[in-house]
């Protein structure tokens, strides 16, 4: 897929990530730009979740680089993502126990839509109009993901799946150029994964999504290209279609994969 210059990339290049005597990355590059939805697949152990960890800032490598639009992302805390334009969901659902599904949403609008704590404080009526504005952003995103009817309940009340993709509408929420996900399909029934399938699909008219999963299906339906992990090292790169054909996968992950199904 083509893509410019100025395309918002995530680029990360030479990461290796030490724990102790173990070597938990060695050495891992992949890129991600707008448009494109790149899959990390492996076995359990290959190191997923740390290069995942890595690109949210709760890791720092030993050696490697991470950039985001050209700028390193050294030093960056989580939470700090979300102003650069990337949002990110964990694995499980993380939503705040004594918000409602609106509001955990709405815990995510950009700064800029959020009413003003002073205004909030003296009931001024620019916060009761942000806070409507933001609320239906917060709805509309819901509705999006067909979990509209969720909205006034607290998270423990609903079925997993509909937290999940509460979760995912927080993630949405902040409009973000690059979206990370980290094992999404967790939990799902097929017909979850199936809609979640297709919302991600959907999304690459808007950002580029970087999908951490272990879920086959989903990844060889989605995914654009496909970097494959297995004890820590990237061994093959390529579309859904180069992966599945190549020896060392097969030996390494799909092929253990196929015999267990």
């Amino acid at each position: 897929m083509a893509r410019h210059e100025d395309d918002p990339r995530l680029h990360a290049a030479g990461v290796t990530v030490q724990f102790g005597g173990l070597t938990a990355l060695d050495d891992v590059s992949l890129d991600v730009g707008r448009g494109e939805v790149v899959g990390v697949i492996g076995p359990n152990g290959a190191g997923k979740t740390t290069l995942f960890n890595v690109l949210c800032g709760f890791v720092r490598p030993q050696a490697g680089t991470v950039t985001w639009r050209g700028q390193s992302l050294d030093g960056v805390r989580p939470h700090q993502l979300a102003g650069l334009g990337i949002a990110r969901t964990l694995q499980g659902v993380g939503l705040f126990a004594g918000l409602t599904a609106a509001e955990n949403v709405m815990a995510a609008a950009p700064r800029a839509g959020r009413p003003g704590v002073l205004s909030g404080l003296l009931g001024l009526p620019r916060a009761d109009r942000d806070e409507r504005r933001v609320r239906a952003g917060a709805l509309e995103v819901l509705e999006r993901l067909d979990v509209r009817d969720a909205a006034d309940r607290l998270p423990g009340t609903l079925p997993y799946g509909v937290q999940k993709r509460v979760g995912l509408a927080r993630a949405l929420a902040a409009r973000p150029d690059l979206l990370l996900l980290d094992e999404p399909a967790g939990g799902l029934s097929g017909g979850d994964i199936t809609d979640l399938a297709g919302l991600i699909k959907g999304l690459r008219r808007e950002m580029g999504v970087l999908l951490v999963e272990h879920h086959m299906d989903l990844v060889m339906e989605v995914c654009d290209r496909i970097v494959v992990l297995d004890f820590g090292k990237r061994i093959a790169s390529g579309t859904p279609e180069e992966i599945q054909a190549d020896p060392a996968v097969l030996d390494a992950y799909l092929g253990t994969a196929a015999a267990d199904a």
